[in-house]
């Protein structure tokens, strides 16, 4: 195959999977999570009623798939209730976290109501399950015990509260304390030996939206490796002993259980419509840390370094993890997140430049040849292996290289793709503002102002950057790129339009430096062929 045949073939693959890659979330997006099911991970019933013998719920423990199936029930006393700044928790009476309302205005729903991070229908974080299905249906029909005031204040500083739960062969105790930052650490103990299994619950379900995003748990080993199990793809036989991290999480928030000196035993259940559920071993007596809330880079980093790591972008974490530091040093210094997002953007183009340089002198160089390749495809159509060795000695001759036009695209895509999930999972940019009418850079912009002129930049782009198809078709596709892209970013987060916006304005700047700078290399060459 020519090889200019081959650019343009290459450009268009990209083109393409650049729309399947954007354009698959909205016309393929996640089925919404259905409101009142069954947990085929089974969760146990929620409060003591007439039919429990039969509803109880058995450990994860090596037992028979039917003797795991239970339904939820969702409503439970509250026991007590946490309050913090940021925060509200309330414990019910089988000693889990029934729910957790996030207060900051940025949080906030479209009506002005908190957040509310848990789904009343699934598994709750603290939920423990016995072994023995006999000591586990008792334990359901068993309140907890607690003799403290009804509103725990951890506004100023750690507070410490004590469940106890008296059943017939045991005594289990849960010591709590809270932090005003949203972490907690568990003491468990059991007054005899009863396997037990303890969970950070189903993850949160604090986002609804339809962008193709990464959910579900994710483990951090002993051996410092992350694994992700998303929504939709647990075995239901995955096992991590002596893990760092067990995070059921959400889009923006978390739930976690982590110990970073003996680590966890972890055993992964597979939940209503093969959704990942997290179980941990327990012990006569164990002690953990957890945490619940925003995935806050700075929170996860105060609490521990390490637990920056359960911050999850998806495919492109190898890029986007140190992207996404990057846009904290420069946020941190300028104090605006949009900002923050332009000079990043040009941060990535003085890096590419010099690759991008070479990409764009070598178009220049080709729209100059378009004439004479033109002639040897007439002179040798017939002779397709004669054409091929004519056009690569003219670009030889010429200092062409038929490839490095796709370069600075081929560069751009995985810069792209890795922003794109930094802008889409990073929770500082919920109720970020930018300036006037951009008041949050984690959803559309209201008046589509930002992806409009990010189209009008495109198609002003393709206008002063050299082409020469030959192929009507691929002219015509590219040619609506601009209109395509603009289709597509006008429900895409503000944040991420900004940045391919001053991408393209920037990308136009370095066109016409190049074309000024190629009109003078012209010239010398010549001046010095005259001579």
């Amino acid at each position: 195959m020519e090889q200019q045949d081959l650019n343009k073939r290459l450009l268009l693959a990209l083109a393409l999977s650049f729309f399947v890659f954007i354009g698959y979330s909205y016309f393929f997006p996640p089925a919404k999570p259905v409101q009142e099911h069954r947990e085929t991970a089974k969760v146990t019933h929620q409060t003591p009623s007439a039919d429990s013998q039969n509803n109880a719920a058995a450990a994860p423990a090596a037992v028979n798939t039917a003797t795991v199936t239970a339904p939820v029930v969702a409503s439970t006393p509250t026991l007590l209730t946490v309050k913090a700044d940021h925060y509200i928790i309330s414990i019910d009476t089988f000693g889990r976290i029934a729910q957790m309302e996030l207060l900051e205005s940025k949080f906030h729903d479209a009506e002005g109501h908190n957040t509310k991070i848990l789904n009343v229908n699934k598994v709750k974080p603290l939920e423990i399950r016995f072994s023995d299905a006999a000591l586990n249906e008792e334990a359901f029909k068993t309140p907890y015990v607690y003799s403290g005031p009804a509103i725990v204040d951890v506004s100023a500083a750690a507070q410490t509260v004590t469940l106890t739960q008296t059943l017939s062969s045991v005594t289990l105790s849960k010591k709590l304390t809270f932090k005003p930052s949203g972490e907690y650490t568990v003491e468990v103990t059991t007054s005899t030996a009863a396997p037990y299994f303890i969970t950070p619950g189903h993850r949160p379900m604090a986002d609804q939206s339809m962008y193709m995003l990464v959910r579900g748990a994710l483990i951090k080993g002993a051996d410092g490796i992350i694994t992700t199990i998303e929504d939709g793809d647990a075995e239901g036989y995955e096992k991590f002993p002596h893990a760092k991290i067990a995070s059921a999480f959400d889009r923006y928030v978390a739930s976690m259980f982590y110990d970073f000196d003996k680590g966890l035993n972890v055993s992964i259940l597979k939940g209503a419509e093969s959704d990942p559920l997290i179980f941990v071993e327990g012990a006569a007596q164990m002690t953990f840390g957890a945490y619940i809330g925003p995935k806050e880079e700075k929170t996860l980093k105060a609490i521990h370094p390490e637990l920056t790591d359960a911050i999850e972008f998806g495919w492109f974490s190898f890029l986007s993890k140190p992207f996404f530091k990057v846009l904290i040093w420069i946020h941190d210094r300028i104090g605006n997140w949009g900002w923050a997002i332009i000079l990043f953007t040009l941060l990535v183009k003085l890096i590419l430049f010099p690759l991008s340089y070479k990409g764009m002198m070598s178009m220049q160089k080709l729209k100059d040849l378009a004439p004479k390749m033109k002639e040897i495809k007439e002179k040798y159509k017939g002779d397709p292996a004669k054409m091929n060795a004519q056009m690569m000695e003219m670009y030889k001759k010429h200092g062409a290289n038929p490839m490095g036009g796709c370069l600075p695209l081929i560069l751009q895509i995985p810069v792209f793709f890795a922003l794109y999930r930094v802008l889409l999972n990073a929770v500082e940019l919920q109720g970020a503002p930018w300036i006037l009418w951009i008041q949050d850079l984690a959803v559309m912009d209201p008046y589509f102002v930002l992806p409009v002129l990010m189209g009008a930049s495109m198609w002003f782009q393709q206008r002063i950057t050299p082409s020469n198809f030959t192929d009507p078709l691929q002219e015509k596709i590219f040619k609506f790129f601009p209109v395509i892209m603009t289709v597509f970013f006008v429900y895409f987060p503000s944040g991420l339009v900004l940045y391919w916006l001053v991408n393209n304005l920037f990308t136009i700047a370095q066109q016409y430096f190049i074309n000024h700078m190629y009109a003078k290399h012209k010239e010398a060459a010549i001046a010095a062929h005259k001579k």
